[in-house]
């Protein structure tokens, strides 16, 4: 309802006599009839936070979720406050991890790839919302549009497998299944990325992947076959192993 009226919640409290305009009730009603099919409050209001910014959503990208911003909190430990390393964000969708680093490492060169053209839409619209215009957005797979070296390259791809039954439970059935998962075997796209960004890296650079809570040792195993060092795994808030890293010697 705060959605419908422009307004905040405080508002609604501070107003509990409010009648809705003929209008904003209808609408609100067809919010709360797809939120009751199961509809996520994200796609319904068009916005989510993540890193406390706000972002435009929609049903062509992923909701971000508050355990990817492990991915975030353990790439800014490597990159040095006041470092102008180029960093890029592979498989973006709405830029939430692409422009939280951006928002904390103002003098860093940061690109972001997506191979959907809708999400490279709103990744660039949420840039430009939150005044952050300088990260540049490419269309293509994986490090495929990249020129040059990186220091830093992270990515949160799909990672859940195809028959998995929680793709059809829950904001999971709304949100876009290749963005979700790579297929039957949901391990692919990981299995692939260590080599595929070893080549758009420095040497001494960073690959960090976010993955599945059972992925933690085949990646490490990944990086390991794909040449890397200093291998390690970080654990979310629910202790699970979330996010792999390696160098590039």
């Amino acid at each position: 309802m705060a959605h419908v009226l422009e307004s905040t919640r405080s508002f609604l409290y501070a107003n509990p006599e409010l009648e809705l305009p003929h209008k904003r009730r209808e609408t609100f009603r067809k919010l709360v009839r797809q939120r009751l099919r199961g509809e996520p409050i994200a796609y319904l209001t068009g916005q989510c936070e993540f890193w406390s910014l706000p972002l435009k959503v929609s049903p062509a990208v992923l909701i971000p979720r508050a355990a990817t911003e492990l991915l975030v909190e353990t790439a800014l430990e490597k990159i040095p406050p006041k470092a102008d390393w180029r960093i890029a964000d592979l498989g973006t969708g709405c830029g939430a991890i692409a422009l939280a680093i951006a928002s904390e490492r103002k003098k860093c060169e940061v690109h972001a790839t997506d191979i959907s053209g809708a999400a490279i839409s709103i990744a660039r619209q949420n840039a430009d919302k939150l005044g952050l215009g300088r990260v540049q957005f490419q269309r293509g797979s994986w490090n495929r549009p990249l020129r040059g070296k990186f220091h830093l390259l992270v990515s949160n791809p799909p990672y859940i497998n195809g028959d998995d039954p929680h793709l059809d439970q829950g904001d999971l059935r709304f949100e876009p299944r290749r963005a979700l998962s790579p297929g039957i075997d949901g391990f692919v796209a990981i299995q692939k990325l260590p080599q595929l960004a070893s080549s758009s890296l420095v040497n001494g650079g960073w690959l960090m992947l976010e993955h599945g809570f059972e992925q933690g040792s085949a990646s490490r195993r990944c990086l390991e076959n794909a040449g890397y060092v200093n291998i390690e795994t970080l654990r979310d808030l629910q202790g699970h192993e979330r996010v792999s890293v390696g160098e590039k010697p």
